[in-house]
C-alpha cells in the first residue's frame, strides 16, 4: 500500500463533469491525519504507520479499549495511543489506525501530516466503513429469501422455511440463513473513482455510494485492483 487516509462521511450529492454529465458522488472529509508512531521490523516485527484522525479531550480516552472499563469513546484512542500522540507532540486523536505503507520509513511522527492531496483526481480507491445498522431483521430482508404465497389460505408468508432435517443430522446446520441482527458490519467498496479533490477544505469526492451513516469513520486506501 502506498496511499491511504482516514476520513469522515459528510453525505451524498451530485456534480457535473467536463462533458456535462451528472455524476453522483459521496463527499468525504479526509484528514488531516497526524503520524503518531512508525512501527519497525526491529521493534515491532513489521513496518506500519500509526495515524490519528480527529481530536478529543484526553479525559474521555478509554483505559484499554477492551470494553470492560467505563467506556466513553469505545472506538477511539486508548490511553497508550494517547501517549503516542503526546510523545509525538500532537493532539489526542479521536480515531487511531495503522497503514502498512511501503515507504513507512519516510514518515516522521509529529511532523508528517497526511492530507487529502495524497490522492489525485482519477485515482481508484477502496473505501472501508461500517454499514448502517438495521436492527433485527427477518430472512427475507436480511438475505433476500423468497416469500411464501400471499393468499389468505396460506400459513407460510415470510417464514424462513425449514430449519433442518429430521433425525439425521437432527440439528440446525451451521451457516443457516435465519433472522437476526442486520448491518453494522465492515464493508469495503472497491475501485471507486476519485472525482474531485478540495485541498483547502480537506474534501475528497468519490463516484458512487460509500458504506455507513453520515459522520461515520471511513478508510480510503489505494485500490488493490488499480490498473487491472
Amino acid at each position: 500500500m502506498k496511499k491511504a487516509i482516514l476520513a469522515e462521511k459528510v453525505g451524498m450529492t451530485q456534480i457535473f463533469n467536463e462533458q456535462g454529465q451528472l455524476v453522483p458522488v459521496t463527499v468525504l472529509k479526509a484528514g488531516p491525519c497526524s503520524v503518531l508512531q512508525v512501527k519497525t521490523v526491529e521493534n515491532d516485527g513489521y513496518e506500519a504507520v500509526q495515524v490519528g484522525f480527529g481530536e478529543v479531550k484526553e479525559k474521555i480516552v478509554t483505559k484499554d479499549g477492551s470494553g470492560k472499563k467505563v467506556i466513553r469513546n469505545p472506538h477511539g484512542a486508548t490511553k497508550a495511543e494517547a501517549g503516542h500522540a503526546k510523545k509525538a507532540g500532537v493532539a489526542v486523536p479521536k480515531f487511531v489506525r495503522e497503514f502498512k505503507f511501503e515507504n513507512a520509513a519516510e514518515y516522521v511522527p509529529g511532523e508528517t501530516v497526511i492530507k487529502a492531496d495524497i490522492f489525485a483526481e482519477g485515482d481508484k480507491v477502496d473505501v472501508t466503513a461500517k454499514s448502517k445498522g438495521k436492527g433485527y431483521a427477518g430472512g427475507i430482508k436480511r438475505y433476500g429469501l423468497k416469500s411464501g404465497p400471499s393468499g389468505h389460505g396460506s400459513k407460510y408468508h415470510r417464514h424462513a422455511g425449514s430449519n433442518g432435517s429430521a433425525t439425521t443430522p437432527g440439528r440446525v446446520m451451521k451457516g443457516k440463513k435465519m433472522p437476526g441482527h442486520m448491518g453494522t458490519e465492515q464493508v469495503t467498496v472497491q475501485n471507486l473513482e476519485v472525482v474531485k479533490i478540495d485541498v483547502e477544505n480537506d474534501l475528497i469526492l468519490v463516484r458512487g455510494a460509500v458504506p455507513g451513516p453520515k459522520k461515520s469513520l471511513v478508510c480510503i486506501a489505494e485500490s488493490v485492483k488499480a490498473g487491472k
